[in-house]
């Protein structure tokens, strides 16, 4: 008989799922679940492995009398309310590091693909034309000035793979030192400098209260009309309202974006219908390797917890005081 039960809500590598079955009884879930089927599902398991899909918010948790352990796959959950898990006993975990360069790798593809006006391209020839002078030239991102916003490990890594085309880095982060970004040969610069300077902004900074629409009209209007902006950070960080209006009326150049302010987008988003906007479906991290890594290494931290392990990934810290 299996001491415990584990819920995956949305399953990334089943082959991980041996590792949970020495102790438990694993629970797969079809993918995305409202609030009251959620409810539901977690009212008698121990723990849960989960992406950014689906929402843990505080009546889902009172509801999970046995729940001991939530582990979001991948980046630090805005999908849980740590507050209440904490509350309740509810050990929350992460697992640091393992999808950073899958999403460096689409962040700088998005960008290459940008200056390359890749799908134009690809569009126009499938229409039968051919290169000229006024429709088909594109940009080297050799010499342009690139600016990070986030300095994290994901914002490192995305430094680290642009210095070999020979750009200038700037960043934007109120919480990394001046020295950090110098070791990556990125200048520290404000908001507003990173903004009016930047040819290309990538933003890599976690969903907070302080960067929830940090980028909206006032801080479009002030980048170039030749800027490129990309996002594999997540959608709420940028006011889609107003960045439709800017691609529109030409306040920049163009977008990338892999996140959205809600996921997945209605079909009548008026971003979807845009041309000089390049959508990726939060994919970013999706990669074969980062989801194998993942998912073992949340399925092995998922047992060692439950024997009674300390959390070593833990982000609520206070939860063990009343630990379940």
């Amino acid at each position: 008989m299996k001491l415990y039960k584990v819920f995956i809500p949305e399953v990334i590598c089943k082959e991980s799922h041996k590792v949970l079955e020495e102790i438990a009884e694993v629970i797969e879930g079809r993918g995305y679940y409202t609030e009251s089927e959620l409810i539901e599902q977690v009212k008698d398991v121990d723990a849960v492995l989960t992406t950014s899909r689906n929402k843990f918010t505080r009546r889902v948790l009172e509801n999970a009398e046995k729940l001991k352990l939530i582990i979001k796959y991948g980046a630090k959950p805005d999908n849980v309310d740590i507050e209440a898990a904490t509350e309740l006993g509810i050990i929350v975990e992460w697992t640091p590091g393992v999808e950073e360069d899958s999403v460096a790798e689409h962040a700088v593809t998005l960008i290459l693909a940008l200056c390359k006006r890749l799908f134009f391209m690809m569009d126009h020839l499938k229409k039968g034309r051919w290169r000229t002078i006024d429709t088909t030239l594109t940009h080297e991102l050799m010499g342009k000035t690139v600016g990070i916003i986030g300095l994290g490990g994901i914002g490192r890594k995305v430094a680290e793979k642009l210095m070999g085309f020979k750009v200038r880095l700037i960043y934007y982060d109120p919480y990394v030192p001046e020295e950090k970004g110098r070791e990556l040969g990125a200048m520290k610069v404000d908001l507003n400098t990173l903004l009016q300077e930047s040819d290309i902004i990538t933003i890599h900074a976690r969903l907070t209260k302080e960067t929830r629409g940090l980028i909206g009209e006032e801080e479009l209007k002030k980048m170039k009309n030749t800027a490129f902006l990309v996002n594999t950070a997540r959608g709420a960080i940028i006011d889609e309202k107003a960045l439709y209006r800017a691609l529109k009326e030409g306040w920049i150049a163009g977008a990338a974006l892999d996140v959205f302010e809600r996921e997945p987008p209605q079909p009548d988003n008026p971003l979807l219908k845009l041309d000089n906007v390049i959508l990726t479906p939060h994919i970013a991290a999706w990669t074969y390797e980062s989801l194998r890594r993942q998912a073992f290494m949340a399925a092995e931290e998922t047992v060692r917890v439950l024997k009674g392990g300390e959390p070593r990934y833990i982000l609520n810290p206070d939860s063990l005081k009343r630990r379940r």
